[in-house]
């Protein structure tokens, strides 16, 4: 099927890329040429069918609405399929999504919603059975969609840092925590670590969608804070325990992990044990990136222009994105081949 996303503006360029890595994980892919070229906040899907879409609207962060389109038709035809609709017998909404003002037609949501009830449904604007979204794309033509999944965004945003019963300032937002775990192509039943737990908020987005999860930080206070947080969210990780991050690596064969995913103490001494972080983080990846199997990714938190020690893996994407106040950070994600002699 072919689904319709409504992205984010925070960051285009990092909604887009999260939704062709989410879409590819769930065995589909996205096709631009599928919808209008002008539509830079949208992308277009393809999907293997109605429960790879419900889980896609579920696991982005960077997206508001996911939708099926119904084949274009006049507002006679709308009325005839709404009313067969209706007689589903379920709750629904009608409401516009975008398009001209002086293109919509007055009354028209009012006259739709009637289709459905005198098809024997009835309107409810909180918690619908089903969401019906319009668009005009002309005085006479509707081009109308039904939503096949709820965003993850808005649950998403239920883990922000005053929310958590841990906290720290710095710690990764959810909503980005989500996009790079995303972008990790993280899933059900892979394995993954984060090096630097910190609060937990990158490997808490990974188990909640379904990963097996190792976390290793040097401080006794942040692996207890993390386990809290993974607690409070009824979350179990397979790992989380204190360790230096670079030693603790020898204790898992290569090729263990199906992603590691991270953001380490950049430009900040604590946490470090006076180790400058440059060092620290430097050599944690080297000594964690044979963990990852070939194929596998390594998505990592950087200050922009960092260069990253030989990871054996290819650079797939960087994308500078705002994290906190005036901090600004590189999304990277790295791909293992086994092979490379360098990143590029």
């Amino acid at each position: 099927m072919i689904v319709t996303v409504w992205l984010s503006g925070e960051n285009r360029s990092l909604a887009r890329a999260e939704l062709v890595a989410t879409a590819e994980r769930l065995g589909g892919r996205v096709a631009e040429s599928l919808g209008p070229a002008q539509s830079a906040g949208r992308g277009w899907v393809e999907l293997p069918d109605r429960e790879a879409a419900i889980e896609l609207a579920g696991r982005l962060a960077l997206a508001h609405r996911c939708a099926e389109a119904w084949p274009e038709a006049s507002i006679e035809e709308l009325e005839g399929r709404l009313v067969q609709a209706g007689e589903s017998r379920t709750s629904a909404a009608i409401q516009w999504v975008s398009g001209s003002t002086s293109m919509r037609p007055p009354e028209l949501v009012r006259r739709l919603g009637h289709a459905y009830v005198s098809g024997g449904g009835r309107i409810a604007l909180g918690n619908p059975n089903r969401r019906f979204w319009l668009e005009a794309a002309s005085p006479s033509m509707i081009q109308f969609y039904e939503e096949v999944g709820v965003a993850g965004r808005a649950a998403v945003s239920e883990r922000r840092t005053p929310r958590l019963p841990f906290q720290r300032p710095v710690t990764l937002a959810p909503t980005w925590a989500r996009a790079l775990v995303n972008l990790a192509h993280v899933g059900v039943h892979d394995r993954v670590v984060d090096p630097f737990v910190g609060t937990g908020s990158l490997l808490l987005e990974a188990a909640l969608l379904g990963a097996r999860t190792v976390g290793i930080d040097m401080s006794a206070t942040m692996v207890r804070g993390a386990l809290e947080n993974f607690t409070h969210f009824g979350q179990t990780p397979e790992t989380l325990r204190q360790a230096d991050a670079a030693e603790a690596a020898v204790e898992f064969p290569a090729g263990s992990f199906d992603a590691l995913i991270t953001d380490p103490p950049y430009g900040r001494a604590s946490g470090t044990r006076g180790e400058r972080p440059d060092r620290l983080w430097r050599r944690t990846l080297e000594a964690w990136a044979p963990r990852v199997r070939s194929g596998g990714r390594l998505a990592i938190v950087v200050p922009e222009g960092t260069e990253l020690p030989s990871l054996d893996a290819r650079q797939e994407l960087a994308i500078l994105q705002r994290v906190h106040r005036s901090l600004s950070r590189e999304f990277r994600v790295y791909v293992r081949d086994g092979n490379a002699s360098e990143t590029q």
